[in-house]
């Protein structure tokens, strides 16, 4: 029955698929009538905080270059890639602003891409970021990816050797599509909201309305132009209006409160929001938040929204940045145990029950709040637990029954003795 499926599945080692050909969802006018792109939609509040905050929180994770050992694993401080990537990836920048910049071009056009730049020996002596704006990604006759950087009007081609690509989400699984092309009529809505805020309050905040008069006017539109001159814009407001000629001012739009303008401004926060999957307390939004439930909403951020993205970049990073030889033995992570971390008293609850359990030693302790370590000689490695804990088979009736079974044996080696 599955003969027709013969000659479908093949290896992937050259196909045939051309990534130019995948669908694509582009930018402009909005349902709303307003232009939205990524550049426009970071004029916008909600989508530059909800950008702004992934972005720092991501790249103010610590990031380090680790090696399996045994059954754990430890720092590869001397790695060429330890000291690009926790420390400086090339000589403009710093490792946090690489990864703000990745986070941000992932957020915004839902792909982020870096050149590589290696030694003879293949390290990786640095990392520059490329617009993807200015990026073409397509495969050529046999089948192999390729990526053409446009900049001042000429085009360099790269191979993927020489390109970290990390793709958002997407329907092919090479490239990402823009959350802000996705939810273009979203945020289009939400410019529109601002634009007629700001026209609304450059009108001094008057509704429109209508000049009347019983006679005849021979040049309306020099009146209404005049009118507008000496009367509209906040820098004319409590100015005392002159009518000539019976004229009659009669307004006829509806009060901005019933066009219910607030409301809708604030549902757009939230709806942004949700295309980012950022609480929105984070953004200032309070209303849906309370002290009790700020924290998990925190931890769900972290849980939902954080580790998603960097669990991505991670193996972004480990697929193109290590050579042939390292792969399967060395590996980059990010460590978002901070992120975590509760108040001050449930942290050191949480400690005082891990090293009385034995999980904790007070050195992976201090060692968790950034603080100098504890001698060994002195017991800061030591693993400890209660004197009380016993193994489960010397406990209850059993260790009573045992107990007996031993005093008894006793005894009778004293009789045989005496």
């Amino acid at each position: 029955m599955f003969e027709f499926l013969k000659g479908f599945f093949k290896a992937r080692d050259n196909p045939t698929d051309r990534v130019s050909s995948a669908p694509n969802f582009y930018m402009g006018q909005s349902v709303s009538g307003a232009m939205v792109n990524e550049r426009s939609s970071m004029q916008t509040t909600a989508v530059f905080a909800c950008v702004r905050i992934i972005a720092e929180t991501v790249a103010s994770l610590p990031l380090h270059t680790y090696k399996y050992a045994g059954d754990g694993k430890e720092k590869m401080v001397d790695h060429p890639l330890y000291r690009i990537l926790h420390d400086e990836p090339n000589p403009e920048m710093t490792s946090f602003t690489i990864r703000e910049t990745i986070m941000t071009h992932l957020l915004l056009w839902g792909n982020a891409y870096c050149q590589i730049i290696r030694n003879g020996r293949g390290d990786v002596i640095g990392l520059y970021p490329l617009l993807p704006d200015k990026m073409t990604v397509d495969r050529d006759g046999r089948g192999d990816l390729y990526y053409a950087y446009k900049k001042e009007g000429i085009t360099h081609y790269l191979g993927p050797e020489e390109v970290l690509h990390i793709p958002g989400l997407g329907f092919d699984g090479v490239m990402g599509y823009s959350p802000v092309a996705l939810a273009k009529n979203a945020i289009g809505l939400n410019i529109a909201a601002e634009e007629y805020g700001g026209r609304f309050f450059a009108n001094n905040a008057t509704p429109s309305g209508v000049l009347s008069t019983e006679g005849t006017i021979k040049n309306p539109t020099k009146v209404r132009d005049a009118w507008q001159a000496a009367y509209g814009g906040s820098g004319n407001s409590n100015k005392v209006a002159v009518l000539e000629d019976g004229l009659k001012y009669q307004a006829i739009s509806m009060p901005n409160s019933d066009a219910q303008f607030l409301e809708t401004r604030k549902f757009q926060i939230e709806e942004i929001c949700r295309i980012f999957q950022v609480p929105p307390h984070m953004v200032a939004d309070l209303s849906k938040s309370s002290f009790s439930n700020i924290e998990n909403q925190s931890i769900s951020f972290v849980v939902h929204t954080v580790r998603p993205w960097i669990v991505r970049i991670e193996q972004a990073m480990n697929r193109k940045l290590f050579k042939e030889s390292e792969k399967g033995q060395c590996f980059v992570s990010f460590n978002a145990s901070a992120l975590m971390r509760g108040d001050y008293k449930s942290r050191m609850d949480g400690y005082a029950i891990g090293i009385q359990n034995g999980f904790f030693s007070v050195n992976d302790v201090r060692r968790m709040e950034n603080l100098d370590p504890i001698a060994a000689e002195e017991g800061g490695d030591l693993y400890l637990t209660n004197g009380n804990m016993l193994p489960l088979k010397m406990a209850g009736a059993y260790a009573k029954k045992a107990l007996k079974e031993s005093e008894g044996e006793a005894d009778e080696v004293d009789e045989t003795t005496t």
